[in-house]
């Protein structure tokens, strides 16, 4: 794990977090390539990359808002982000399944956590899967509701962390 390195997207990360995406995600779950460039170019001090030995194996992006509609569809495409807005919401949380099983999700998040609260935001918002809620009550999120959205054809669980 020593040449692990955290960094902010570029634009330059396009087409290798796009393959993270769609090999991570099934089916309409993942993201699209110009949804990815978009958060990238719109936001990147909320795209952070984990770099393994000079190539991303993951990312968590983000945008910012001040009111916080966890199943609005548009907020994916950075419609109504403000980055001044002190809440964040996660859109994505992704390893390279080669990765996968060896802490570096945890990392990721430790990190990304880190991150936020140096830019002085206030919370933490995401949206998980049914087996994956007692993991992030782990690193401190709160389970708030099921949620309105039915992403992907998914059930999905809003979370909160105050920071």
């Amino acid at each position: 794990m020593s040449n692990l390195k955290f960094r902010s997207a570029t634009l330059a990360d396009v087409d290798r977090c796009y393959a993270i995406e769609i090999n991570a995600y099934e089916g309409d779950e993942a993201a699209t390539r110009e949804k990815i460039a978009t958060r990238i170019a719109q936001y990147p001090q909320g795209f952070m990359c984990l770099e393994n030995e000079g190539q991303v194996i993951g990312f968590i992006n983000a945008g910012c808002a001040w009111d916080v509609v966890m199943s609005d569809e548009e907020f994916k495409e950075l419609i109504g982000h403000d980055p001044a807005a002190p809440n964040v919401v996660i859109m994505s949380v992704v390893l390279d399944p080669a990765y996968q099983g060896k802490g570096y999700s945890t990392l990721m998040m430790q990190q990304f956590i880190k991150l936020m609260k140096q830019m002085d935001k206030l919370t933490i918002h995401l949206m998980c899967k049914t087996h994956h809620v007692d993991l992030y009550k782990k690193f401190g999120y709160q389970y708030i509701k099921p949620s309105a959205s039915d992403h992907g054809g998914m059930a999905w669980h809003e979370m909160l962390m105050t920071l």
